[in-house]
């Protein structure tokens, strides 16, 4: 049974740094993207950042680029998120989510597995 569990996510101060993780258990495949996803409250839940597992190509969101990193550990099972100066608008529940396709996929209909979120508030 595949498993996604993020955790990091916390109240911080604008212009601060978090680091989410997302750890991967029941799922060993090489050939797959990891993506970072998020749901502001009465939003659609939208593309953050993506990584291809293996050569570790990644893609980000514009409103992202230049202040979050995704990266992930092969022996750790684990992706995560490096997010620095965070802003009031990056405040979001944020999703790891997991697929087999081949290339970098930024569509959340691409992705086959999800975790349940971790709550990431940035106060002003």
């Amino acid at each position: 049974q595949v498993q996604l569990v993020e955790s990091g996510g916390r109240l911080v101060q604008a212009g601060g740094s978090l680091r989410l993780s997302c750890v991967v258990s029941g799922y060993t495949a090489t050939n797959r993207n990891m993506a970072w996803f998020r749901q502001a409250p009465n939003k659609e839940r939208e593309f953050v950042a993506a990584i291809r597992w293996s050569g570790g190509r990644t893609a980000y969101a514009d409103v992202v680029k230049g202040r979050f990193t995704i990266s992930r550990d092969y022996a750790a099972n684990t992706a995560y998120l490096q997010m620095d100066r965070l802003k009031p608008d990056d405040t979001a529940v944020y999703y790891c989510a997991a697929t087999i396709r081949t290339s970098v996929r930024t569509s959340i209909t691409d992705y086959d597995y999800w975790g349940q979120g971790t709550q990431v508030t940035v106060s002003s």
